[in-house]
């Protein structure tokens, strides 16, 4: 299997997905422990909540678990929370810190670089790849990267996370009238809770690509899996009615994105 899968669109937005894929190689399998293998803090179904929101936009999409390997996570190894509680770029603890590695099995400074090769770097550079199109077509590339979470993880952040949770490391990956529209997008929707630059600020592929003086602007949004799972505990189903709810709101932002890119691209 293909570590990536691109889907190439006409619009100067790109939909990025580190973190729905599901596929772990056998060799890897046969090393993780039962809660391991249970995949617990997969994005579930965000492909699915995105799909088809934006016809023409272009999508990459990670195809291996985070258990594999973090795609959103610095391949230097370099905490994105310092002093915070979180997960390795390879992991050996799900977010409620219970190990995913048979006794002895976790990776070693070899296994994580042969990782980092075979799975990190091929999804890298197919979205470096298509950001470059993408501003050669545009002028501007907007990388909008797709997350969810559980709404309650005690050993990552305290109480209940909101529904929409933006990220552009303190404004400092977009322009701002990128971040402005996220916000209101937001905002306006009923019944709904957000925060900007809170517990999530922006990983990895946020901070790393976004250069907004150089054209490229980068915003994550995750959201609580309160907002599109019937329950955010194992089978992680989709409640269709949650989300029939809530891919208006994903739909009008990303419209409004791609607004802003025009314009943006227009600036000298």
């Amino acid at each position: 299997m293909s570590p990536v899968e691109v889907a190439e669109g006409g619009s100067p937005v790109i939909l990025a997905f580190p973190h729905t894929g599901t596929w772990v190689p056998a060799e890897i399998a046969a090393r993780l422990n039962p809660e391991g293998l249970g995949l617990r803090d997969t994005d579930w179904h965000i492909e699915r909540l995105y799909d088809g929101l934006l016809p023409d936009a272009t999508t990459v999409r990670a195809t291996f678990h985070r258990y594999v390997i973090d795609a959103n996570r610095d391949p230097s190894g370099t905490s994105l929370y310092p002093g915070q509680n979180t997960t390795a770029l390879v992991p050996t603890t799900t977010f409620d810190d219970a190990p995913i590695w048979r006794d002895g099995a976790a990776p070693d400074a070899a296994a994580i670089a042969d990782r980092v090769a075979r799975f990190h770097a091929p999804y890298h550079a197919a979205l470096a790849a298509e950001i470059a199109r993408v501003k050669a077509r545009h002028g501007v590339a907007v990388v909008y990267d797709c997350h969810s979470i559980r709404s309650r993880v005690p050993f990552l952040f305290d109480g209940t996370l909101p529904d929409f949770n933006i990220g552009t490391d303190g404004g400092r990956t977009c322009d701002p009238t990128i971040e402005a529209v996220a916000v209101a997008a937001c905002r306006e929707a009923a019944g709904t809770t957000s925060v900007l630059n809170g517990r999530f600020r922006g990983g990895w592929t946020t901070r790393h690509y976004g250069h907004p003086e150089a054209g490229v602007h980068a915003i994550q949004m995750e959201l609580a899996q309160s907002s599109h799972l019937e329950t955010e505990v194992p089978p992680f189903a989709l409640d269709s009615a949650k989300a029939a709810r809530l891919r208006p709101v994903l739909q009008t932002l990303l419209t409004r994105l791609a607004t802003v890119a025009a314009t943006l691209s227009s600036l000298p």
